[in-house]
């Protein structure tokens, strides 16, 4: 098999670790077992797989040998553990290849989730609503914690814009395909003869970004306060704890009203900010790598129409990968894996066939 030493310097360095892990010098220094457990962990999955790999292309030898039988029961026994291994282990062989690709230094990350209305009126307002529960219901799911930074809703109680940090654990790897126009078609209910009209969102998922990653002289923000509002302009306080923070050489502005904490609602925003920067320098270096690397890898454009959620047949299709399910009510519930499995697994073959375009 191929990567079979890499494989194999793997799991000796797993055993390694947890041998460490059970060092009384180890467990006496905090920063010292974070670090080897940290990495333990980093290596279980895939020296747990590899350990299949061996277990199932141990049985799969002995039961070739056992085709020599001439006992015709052995030998019918033996040709059905043949018949029933060799996938097994082709799909544990593409399982490890996958996981030995260079990890998403990002993937780890938590994330900037920014949703908002696009063309349709009240009806995109109501959806990017029930988009953003449904994202929500989702982190839920994943035990994720979600934070709103920013809400503006719409009169008709929708959301015209909603920015939230998703925190937890490896969130980027799971929502980084999101980004796009969400399509949704549907009867709204002001339509009195039962037509079906199509109305869109943006979605967008940026890796939240660290000082280390973004580093902002505080020259070239300006920080501007104001009083936190609600729908309608009805004032929800009257002391001026919103943050309006505007990146002057780049002219982006975030704001966030969400905590009553002028100093919190800062924090909120700086990390949005920095988020937003260390995206725009993301697409700089995806647009560097050309039109074809670009296509391949997906760029979170949110002029892609990625997505349509079509309420009369229950219907969800992902126009990427020409998946479709006929169960919108369940992802609309939360219940987003198996898309979020699918989109994942195809960009990850993407990657693999590109790999092996290249050579490696």
């Amino acid at each position: 098999m191929q990567y079979l030493d890499r494989l194999e310097e793997a799991e000796v360095r797993y055993n390694d670790l947890t041998a460490k892990m059970a060092d009384h010098e180890v467990i006496s220094d905090s920063d010292q077992y974070r670090k080897v457990t940290k990495a333990q962990s980093e290596l279980a999955d895939l020296v747990g797989k590899f350990r299949e790999w061996k277990r199932a292309s141990q049985e799969l030898g002995d039961a070739r040998q056992m085709l020599a039988e001439t006992d015709p029961d052995l030998k019918q026994m033996a040709e059905m553990e043949v018949t029933r291994l060799e996938p097994e282990i082709a799909q544990i062989e593409t399982d490890l290849q996958l996981m030995l690709l260079p990890m998403d230094p990002n993937d780890e990350k938590n994330v900037v989730l920014e949703i908002r209305k696009g063309a349709g009126g009240d009806e995109a307002s109501l959806f990017a609503g029930e988009v953003f529960r449904m994202y929500s219901r989702y982190a839920e799911e994943m035990r994720w914690k979600v934070e709103i930074t920013s809400l503006s809703e719409s009169s008709v109680g929708g959301l015209s814009e909603v920015i939230a940090l998703i925190s937890g654990h490896k969130v980027y790897s799971r929502l980084k395909w999101e980004s796009g126009v969400h399509r949704v078609q549907r009867v709204p209910q002001t339509e009195t003869q039962g037509r079906v009209h199509t109305s869109t969102i943006t979605v967008v998922v940026m890796p939240e970004a660290d000082e280390v990653d973004v580093q902002l002289d505080p020259k070239d923000i300006r920080v501007d306060t104001f009083c936190s509002s609600g729908p309608g302009g009805q004032s929800v306080n009257t002391t001026y704890s919103a943050i309006r923070l505007t990146h002057i050489p780049t002219n982006t502005v975030v704001s966030c009203q969400d905590e009553k904490s002028q100093i919190k609602n800062k924090a909120k925003a700086m990390q949005v900010l920095r988020s937003r920067l260390y995206q725009m320098e993301m697409e700089k270096q995806v647009a560097v790598l050309g039109a074809e690397r670009k296509g391949m890898i997906g760029t979170g454009d949110r002029s892609e129409k990625i997505r349509t959620y079509n309420f009369p047949q229950n219907r969800i299709t992902d126009h990427r990968i020409g998946l479709t399910l006929h169960q919108l009510d369940l992802t609309m519930e939360g219940r987003l894996e198996p898309v979020i499995e699918a989109v994942t697994a195809y960009f990850q073959s993407e990657k693999l066939r590109e790999q092996g375009r290249n050579g490696h």
